[in-house]
Order: structure tokens, then C-alpha cells, then sequence
């Protein structure tokens, strides 16, 4: 499948020169007369809806398959090292490149770099006369980035033993915590050149090499603990990270460099004082913030667990882990979207901008809901099914499946913070509201993280989660305003409630389900089909995002292909 569109309402063979939204080549769009052209490119910009489910059924089946990678290094690590104090070591150190993906790959990164490129391939494509803006971009930014990541990786690295005593004071032993995050350190680095391409790919409109990064990824973890398991232990887990950091942006980088040492021309020279550098730096101060507060979370939930028994967080991690994965799915909604949405406040169409948001958001919210049901339905038959074996035993599964509930009651609301958040960056301008907005939550979180860990436990830390990002979702809604793209607020609360209702209509029926199987394996299946059923035909009879219109095509086509004659009867 082609991850680079064609031109709105041209052919195929007309998709080299437009895809990227550029005027055809060996014209100067700069020059009288050429008008039409730059019409022509901005048409071509704007991608059309049959090119956007292409991509986004791609970044899906990729998010997917590296979700199964994901799920499956979970497997190996609980099968080797169970749910104990080894794998609580582990796991403390596993905080760097959980950070650093959603720093420097998810959010961070995509936040400043998404709009930088989208800004500088419209100025492209409108015929800006000089050195090509895209080139001049990576030129002025990656070898600074590049520096400024490997100083952090070598810190962080020295300063190992201070990190996991702030991290998790109450580890028995945290000397192989300190020997794990002492490798895991190197992911800053090589995480943020694969969420550098991943940002300039994107904005090109290409999905296939930024969706495979987290497939090479869990390979290497998964390998590298097969292979060395038994020599190394769980610090085989860590080698395993660093070894996959490099091969995330390793897959990348022959595909960027296409798009970037194709062009013809000149690197534009920056100047020393430009007034664009304090806002550019002002720009990444907010998102890095952001999405450290954001990510604090998950330092708060470590934090308080490290004084429950041995094993707390580990049964987070992996509820956690199984609880994201409706949310991952759906968030490839709005990562396909997202340049569309900045390439469009970049040419001035902010209508166009908030109509895109405000689909994204229905849909988004109808795709997250259903696995929320699904997950609350039979939380501890799919846990039974993905990790009871080897050292994982049946406490671990009844345990982690209680956790796993609760935190699915948070999964609405960080699956719309990580929507919401880039209508407020995605012109490109500096804002502190989200920053704000997110503080207050993870403030709420530690709070009710105190109250909620001593009657009861790790449930109560992942209620304080879900509490503090559904806050967090409620203010960055009620925010939206002039300064942001333009969506209709109250509208997309009306739309909300429907999936919300299908949601819980369907967890109930599939709840009864899941009950009437003994074997996990059935009752997981029997439930998944069941949610599907009601939670489809309730969103049908509510037109939850737009379900009707959605469902009609698919409904006329097995319509046709069931009255339709065979060839041989005519």
C-alpha cells in the first residue's frame, strides 16, 4: 500500500509531483501569472478522505501488530522474572524510555516539529523563493537536537543512583535498578532521532516507516531476553531497550533522507538573532513540559507503589499496559490527522482545521469506548489469557485484572487529552494553558494517590490516575477558544454522551457473557463479539459519530453481494 497521497481529484499519474502538496516541477510560482499554480498546490494539500482511511487503517494494522510485539515482551519478561522484586527493578528503570517515548516520540517531539514542517512545506508549496524551507528546517534543527539529546542520555547515565532513589525510595535493593537504567539511559538519544523522523515523515505524509518503529522495537526487547535471559537476567530487558532505540530510528532513516537529499538547492543559512528563535524556544519549552507533567503520572503511581508489597508495581505496569491498547488503536485517529489539521491552520483554514478535530474526536471516543467495555467485561480472562503461565501466578492474574478495571475508567480521558492537546499546538504558537491544565491533574492524581493507597492499594493509585486525566480531559475542553483551533465545545459534549451510553450498555451484556465460559480463551472471544454487536447497533441507533453514514456503505455493498445474480444464471 502507497503511504503518500494523490492530488484531490487528480490521477495517479499526477501523485509524484503533488503529493507533497509541491507545484510541478520547473516552475516558479513566484513569478506573475502563476496564480493557479499556487491555487493548484494548495488544492493538493488538502488530502482526501479515501487517502486518510488508507492511512489510518495502516497506522493502525502497524500500531497494532507492535501492540502484539508489546503484549508479547510483556509475556516473555512476566513468564522469566514473574511479578517480584527483580522485575519491580526492572520496571523503575523502564521509567526513562517510557518518558522518552512520550517526549520524544508521542507528543514532545510531534507537538514542535509536526507544525515546524507543515509551516515549511506550505512555504514550499506557495512558491517561496530562496533555499528550500524544508531542508533548511532539518539543517537548523537536527544537529542541535542530536547534541542536546546525547548530553541528557550521558546525565542521566551518571546519575542512575539519584534517579531511582527519587523514583522509587523504597526498593529493597536498587543496585540492578540503577545497572538497568543505566542502559535504558541511551534511549534519550536514539528515541528522539526516530521521533525526529517520525514528525518530518509524517508531515510528508508518510506512515509506513513511522508505524513500524515500535515493531522493531519490541523485536529486539523480546529477543534480547530469549537470547541472554538466563545469564543476565531482567538486565537482559534493558539491553534489549538500547538495542531497539537504534534500530526505531535506523528503520526511519533511509526513508527521510529521500525526502530530504532529493531536493535540489542550497541549506538556507539561519540567522544568529532571529525573532522565530525565542518563540520556537518558548514553543518547545511548553510542549516538553507538558509531556513531562503529563508522564509524571506515571512517577507518582511508581512512587507510592514502591511502599506496597513486593509486586505492586509490576501489576500496574502490566494492567496498565493491557488497558492502553484500545486507547493506542484509537489514538491512530488523530496521528494520521494531526498534519492535516496543522497544514491547515498553516494555509489559514481554520474551519476546515476544526471540522477535522471534531470528527477526530467523535471517532476517537466511539473506538476507545468499545475497548473500554470490552475490557471492563472480562478483565480477568484476558489477563488469565496473556500472562498466567511460568512465574505469573493466580494471585498476579486476580490482582492485576482489579487494577486493570479501575484504570479503564481513565481511558476516555487520556485518549481526549492526547487529541485535545494538539489543537492548542497545532498553529504552532506558544501556550501555557495545556501545561496548566495538566498540572492541575497530575496534581489531583498525587493527592488521591495519598488518600486512596492505604485502604486499598494499587487500585486506589490507578483511580487516582483515572480521576486526575479525566480532570485534566474536562479543562482542556472548556479551554478550547479563539487562540486554538476552532471547535464547537458543547457540540462535541452532546456527541460524546452517545458512545458513552453504547459503552456501558454494551459492557453489561458483555460482562453476562464473559460468565458463561469457563475457558479464558471462549470467554474472551464471546465477549469481544458480544460488546461489538450491542455497542454497534446502539451507535447505529444513536448515529454516534455519524455511525449511519459510516455503516451505509458497508451495508449496501453486502446487500449487493447477496442479491446479486451469479454469472452462470444469467
Amino acid at each position: 500500500m502507497s503511504t503518500r497521497p494523490t492530488a484531490a481529484g487528480g490521477t495517479p499519474g499526477r501523485a509524484t509531483g503533488l503529493a507533497d502538496g509541491l507545484p510541478p516541477a520547473g516552475r516558479d510560482a513566484s513569478v506573475p501569472g502563476t496564480r493557479p499554480l499556487r491555487e493548484e498546490a494548495r488544492r493538493s494539500s488538502v488530502p482526501s478522505g479515501r487517502f486518510l482511511a488508507r492511512a489510518t487503517l495502516l497506522s493502525a494494522a502497524l500500531s497494532m501488530a507492535g501492540a502484539v510485539l508489546g503484549l508479547g515482551r510483556d509475556q516473555v519478561l512476566a513468564r522469566l522474572f514473574g511479578a517480584g522484586a527483580e522485575t519491580d527493578a526492572f520496571l523503575v528503570a523502564w521509567t526513562v524510555p517510557e518518558m522518552a517515548s512520550t517526549l520524544l516520540i508521542e507528543d514532545g517531539m510531534a507537538f514542535v516539529l509536526v507544525p515546524a514542517f507543515s509551516m515549511a512545506l506550505a512555504r514550499r508549496a506557495g512558491g517561496v523563493g530562496g533555499p528550500d524551507p524544508v531542508r533548511a528546517l532539518v539543517a537548523a534543527s537536527l544537529p542541535r537536537l542530536s547534541l542536546a539529546l546525547a548530553g541528557t542520555a550521558a546525565v542521566l547515565a551518571a546519575g542512575a543512583p539519584l534517579l531511582v532513589a527519587a523514583l522509587a525510595p523504597g526498593l529493597p535493593d536498587p543496585s540492578l535498578a540503577v545497572s538497568c537504567t543505566r542502559l535504558t539511559a541511551t534511549c534519550v538519544l536514539t528515541f528522539g532521532l526516530a521521533g525526529y523522523c517520525s514528525a518530518a515523515l509524517r508531515a510528508h505524509r508518510a506512515y509506513l516507516a513511522p508505524g513500524a518503529i515500535y515493531i522493531a522495537y519490541n523485536l529486539a526487547v523480546i529477543a534480547a531476553m530469549l537470547v541472554a535471559g538466563a545469564r543476565w537476567g531482567v538486565r537482559s530487558a534493558a539491553v534489549g531497550v538500547a538495542i531497539g532505540g537504534c534500530l526505531m530510528a535506523a528503520v526511519q532513516a533511509p526513508s527521510l533522507w529521500r525526502r530530504i537529499a532529493g531536493r535540489s538547492g542550497p541549506l538556507a543559512e539561519r540567522p544568529a538573532h532571529s525573532p522565530e528563535r525565542s518563540v520556537a524556544f518558548g514553543l518547545v519549552c511548553a510542549v516538553l513540559l507538558f509531556a513531562l507533567c503529563r508522564q509524571s503520572q506515571v512517577l507518582i503511581e511508581r512512587w507510592f507503589a514502591s511502599g506496597l508489597p513486593a509486586g505492586a508495581i509490576s501489576h500496574l505496569n502490566y494492567a496498565q499496559k493491557i488497558a492502553q491498547l484500545p486507547m493506542s488503536l484509537a489514538m491512530m485517529v488523530c496521528v494520521v490527522t494531526f498534519p492535516v489539521v496543522a497544514r491547515a491552520v498553516a494555509e489559514g483554514d481554520t474551519r476546515r482545521a476544526g471540522e477535522r478535530v471534531e470528527r477526530d474526536l467523535a471517532l476517537m471516543a466511539c473506538l476507545v469506548l468499545l475497548g473500554t467495555a470490552v475490557v471492563m467485561a472480562c478483565a480477568p480472562q484476558i489477563v488469565r489469557l496473556l500472562f498466567q503461565r511460568g512465574a505469573f501466578t493466580a494471585e498476579d492474574t486476580a490482582a492485576t485484572a482489579a487494577v486493570m478495571r479501575v484504570y479503564a475508567l481513565g481511558l476516555l480521558g487520556h485518549t481526549l487529552v492526547g487529541a485535545l492537546v494538539r489543537s492548542y499546538f497545532s498553529a504552532g504558537r506558544t501556550t501555557w494553558y495545556p501545561l496548566g491544565a495538566m498540572g492541575v491533574g497530575a496534581l489531583a492524581t498525587a493527592v488521591l494517590s495519598a488518600w486512596a493507597v492505604d485502604p486499598w492499594g494499587a487500585r486506589g493509585i490507578a483511580g487516582a490516575n483515572a480521576a486526575g486525566i479525566t480532570l485534566t480531559a474536562l479543562l482542556l475542553l472548556c479551554g478550547l477558544g479563539p487562540r486554538t483551533v476552532p471547535v464547537r465545545v458543547r457540540g462535541v459534549v452532546v456527541e460524546l454522551a452517545r458512545p458513552v451510553y453504547a459503552a456501558v450498555c454494551a459492557g453489561g451484556a458483555g460482562t453476562v457473557c464473559a460468565g458463561l465460559f469457563a475457558s479464558p480463551a471462549a470467554a474472551v472471544a464471546a465477549c469481544c463479539a458480544c460488546v461489538t454487536v450491542v455497542f454497534l447497533l446502539l451507535a447505529r441507533v444513536l448515529d454516534a459519530a455519524g455511525a449511519r453514514a459510516l455503516l451505509l456503505p458497508v451495508a449496501h455493498v453486502v446487500r449487493r453481494s447477496v442479491t446479486r445474480k451469479p454469472r452462470h444464471g444469467r
